[in-house]
């Protein structure tokens, strides 16, 4: 009897994808790698590159992590699994095992499958087994580091680019690289850098060649020195780098004439951004924030997601099924939307009653800003009206046509909303001459408190910044979490939230021109670029406000 479709394809031999998760800037991913990963059964990676490629994996993937523990739940979906690793183990046999099960594994790398230490090994021990494998190449480290450090590896001249690994050089290869006037590129630990410049000055170096040393670069923590090979110890001694527990951090140190280190300070477009490091609270949940989060990390930031509201259904319920009723029924001539919540409110509704996005034909349809009209596309329907001007209610009513008999043969509109929602909208509707159905879709409770480590940071400072975008995020942060300290930037969507900061005690110094989300970051880039270009004029050196002693008076912001 001959074996099943579903059992033949069971016994199939599986894929193997070596893939390069670059220097640790998740942006540097390329497509066929987050491809690969979208498509992967099995993720194999080692913990410095884990959180960079598991972002990117499908629900139900198998995460092999040296340190995760048995069932603990991936990032990526709650259907995913981690599957804690003895350490040390082979991870050649891992993946031969995997893949002889008919699974597609990837195999995550730092860096570039090219220059991994075993990852050549595993590939050999992949065609020796008869296993398919590919390549999905990545930023090398010794590349993409310098890059983002501001320090080109060659100029005009095309000078002579060499490579070493400090833990493995021997002292041939010390030798043949001091004897060249190319620029090198050194990867080793913090605290050995200062042994691999005196490799090279007894090699024959001159010690006042310039130097760059990079720690964990392409990401928010990155930080960089520039010395010369016979000055780097005196350099890192007065920074206060070393003696550090840390000191076994790897580092990218480039070295040369032409490396173009003497140019950083106009070189510099990473860690010269107006919020590099700056760790910035944002009182809003993931789906709220998305947008924001990812405008905040373009500046250089690190946003860290806190709900201070959780949504919940109305406490009765009728009111809301018999909307949705009349907007089937033709009672409505518009629907107003003024927020993603609500979007998803009617959404969810119009599920319970197997409706569809088909169910607006005929009904003009109305967002209050680009989020919201961004949720209803995802829906399936195109607003006709967002806002011209500013997003909010008062733009919108600046844009909505007032009733008129002739054109409109129903007088009204459907306005799904939370309990907690302010009249302005409503109001101006009706001096418009529309009726308005004013229904509460969902309703806004304070949400759980943050974790103790997060309450924490917020009231000790560890926070640079923190946004609030209504005056209920002020009431609701400080209920869960405690006041921000006093070092902390508090940035605010405008008047009325900045007097409730106030109230609480916090002193306001930014707020957005105009009451928008993207506004008020890009007024607290402004803020951190003004900060910045007032500690580089005054010879200081450029930290976080988080990194000033705790209780230090705080400057006010600039008008």
């Amino acid at each position: 009897m001959s074996p099943t479709t579903a059992e033949s394809t069971a016994c199939a031999p599986g894929h193997v994808t070596f893939l390069g998760a670059g220097p640790g800037d998740p942006g540097l991913l390329t497509l066929r790698a987050v491809e690969a990963l979208t498509r992967a059964d099995v993720l194999i990676a080692e913990p410095e590159v884990l959180d960079v490629v598991r972002a990117h994996a499908g629900a139900g993937v198998t995460v092999l992590d040296a340190e995760g523990a048995p069932g603990q739940p991936g990032t990526t979906d709650e259907s995913s699994t981690v599957v804690a690793v003895p350490a040390p183990r082979d991870w050649a046999n891992l993946v031969m095992e995997a893949a002889r099960g008919g699974k597609r594994v990837v195999r995550a790398v730092s860096g570039d499958p090219g220059l991994d230490t075993y990852a050549a090994e595993e590939m050999l021990a992949c065609a020796s087994a008869g296993i398919d494998f590919e390549v999905v190449p990545g930023v090398a480290a010794a590349v993409g580091v310098p890059a983002y450090a501001g320090v080109p590896l060659r100029d005009a001249q095309g000078a002579d680019v060499r490579f070493v690994d400090a833990r493995t050089a021997t002292e041939r290869c010390w030798t043949e690289v001091g004897a060249s006037d190319g620029t090198v590129v050194v990867s080793t630990t913090l605290d050995a850098v200062a042994a691999a410049a005196g490799e090279l000055v007894a090699a024959g170096r001159k010690p006042d060649t310039p130097l760059s040393v990079t720690v964990a670069g392409t990401t928010t923590r990155q930080k960089t020195w520039t010395a010369t090979l016979g000055t780097i110890a005196q350099t890192f001694k007065q920074a206060k780098v070393l003696p550090s527990p840390e000191g076994n951090r790897p580092v990218i140190a480039v070295v040369g004439e032409r490396s173009a280190a003497a140019q950083r300070d106009q070189l510099s477009w990473f860690e010269s951004k107006p919020l590099f490091g700056w760790r910035v609270l944002v009182p809003r949940t993931k789906e709220q924030a998305a947008s924001l989060s990812d405008q905040l990390s373009s500046y250089g930031a690190v946003p860290h997601e806190v709900p201070t509201i959780a949504v919940e259904p109305p406490r009765t319920p009728q009111q809301m099924e018999r909307a949705v009723k009349g907007l089937v029924t033709g009672r409505y001539e518009w629907i107003a939307f003024t927020s993603v919540n609500a979007v998803k409110a009617v959404r969810e509704k119009f599920e319970e009653y197997g409706l569809d996005a088909r169910a607006f034909a005929g009904i003009k349809v109305a967002a209050v800003g680009e989020q919201t009209a961004n949720a209803l596309i995802a829906f399936g329907v195109k607003p006709d009206l967002v806002p011209s001007g500013e997003q909010s209610a008062a733009g919108l009513l600046e844009d909505w046509p007032p009733y008129d008999p002739v054109f409109d043969p129903i007088d009204r509109v459907f306005l799904p909303r939370a309990d907690i929602a302010t009249e302005t909208l409503v109001a101006g509707l009706i001096e418009l001459g529309w009726e308005v159905d004013d229904v509460t879709a969902y309703r806004t409770v304070r949400a759980s408190p943050p974790p103790a480590e997060t309450r924490e940071a917020i009231k000790g400072g560890g926070f640079d910044a923190v946004l609030f975008t209504s005056s209920s995020t002020v009431r609701n942060l400080v209920g869960i979490a405690g006041k921000p300290h006093n070092v902390t930037v508090i940035a605010c969507i405008g008047p009325a939230t900045a007097k409730t900061a106030e109230e609480h005690g916090l002193r306001v110094d930014v707020m957005a021109p105009e009451p928008s989300v993207h506004k008020l970051a890009a007024a607290l880039a402004e803020f951190g670029a003004r900060r910045r270009d007032a500690a580089v004029e005054a010879g200081d050196p450029v930290t976080r406000p988080s990194e000033r002693r705790p209780g230090a008076r705080r400057r006010r912001a600039a008008p």
